[in-house]
């Protein structure tokens, strides 16, 4: 069902660029697979946040999920690479990839659902406690147990294109083989000490070598999202991931 899976999802984003005219140009999504009983969802819940669900709390008889990342093309990148503000054009590629994602999941919830798979559906963002600012289910944590990518210093996933782009992912009950999991780093940081070019751009002080302020951040987002309101809900920053080693790919290859 891998190719089955990664067909639909190549299609529909094809059709969805000419369809609704989108100005945010996006690099080939890549694609993974968990097993929804992997004892990492039990590490989660015990480790990052205790309010984290569990899969077969949002879909009873969940067996897998499946995860994706849509990469930013470079001119996106190199948009937001600079000044205080998040840029116009990443604001906007944020808005339209929300929206795509939120379309997508539903397509392929319709599309399994044709083959009597049930399925449940995650918003690509705003699903979160916006008092301790954790989500009850965080894409790049499912993303990382599906071995689409690992951490970086800046606590965004890095995939092998890099972690500019947006992360979705959908529980199901089709049973489909997970994807392995690498052992290698993809943060130049976390593999030798090399890089912490993600701390420097953090210029408000919200990301240190050994620690994050989620709230710091957050204050920013919103700065952003009130700059960008006219545009959509655009509560973003995503000035550590621009214009470093890990923006459009895995340094670390």
């Amino acid at each position: 069902m891998h190719e089955e899976i990664k067909d639909l999802i190549k299609y529909f984003i094809e059709d969805y660029k000419v369809i609704n005219n989108t100005k945010t140009k996006w690099r080939e999504t890549i694609i993974a697979f968990a097993n929804a009983k992997d004892p990492i969802f039990l590490q989660l819940k015990q480790v990052v946040d205790k309010d984290h669900k569990l899969p077969h709390k949002l879909l009873k008889n969940a067996n897998s999920i499946i995860t994706f990342f849509i990469p930013f093309n470079d001119e996106v990148v190199l948009s937001n690479s600079n000044g205080i503000n998040a840029s116009k054009e990443w604001a906007m590629a944020y808005i339209e990839t929300n929206k795509l994602i939120t379309d997508l999941t539903s397509f392929l919830a319709i599309s399994l659902k044709e083959k009597n798979y049930k399925c449940f559906e995650i918003p690509p963002t705003h699903n979160f406690d916006k008092s301790k600012l954790m989500s009850y289910w965080s894409h790049k944590h499912v993303a990382y147990i599906a071995g689409l990518g690992k951490f970086g210093l800046h606590k965004m996933l890095i995939t092998e294109k890099g972690c500019c782009g947006r992360l979705g992912s959908l529980i199901t009950s089709a049973k489909i083989e997970a994807t392995n999991r690498s052992e290698e780093e993809y943060c130049l940081y976390f593999q030798d000490g090399s890089c912490t070019q993600c701390v420097d751009k953090c210029t408000f002080g919200a990301l240190i070598n050994d620690s994050f302020d989620r709230h710091k951040c957050y204050d920013i987002c919103l700065k952003n999202g009130r700059l960008y309101s006219k545009l959509g809900l655009s509560d973003m920053c995503g000035k550590c991931a621009c214009e470093v080693p890990c923006s459009l790919k895995n340094p670390c290859k």
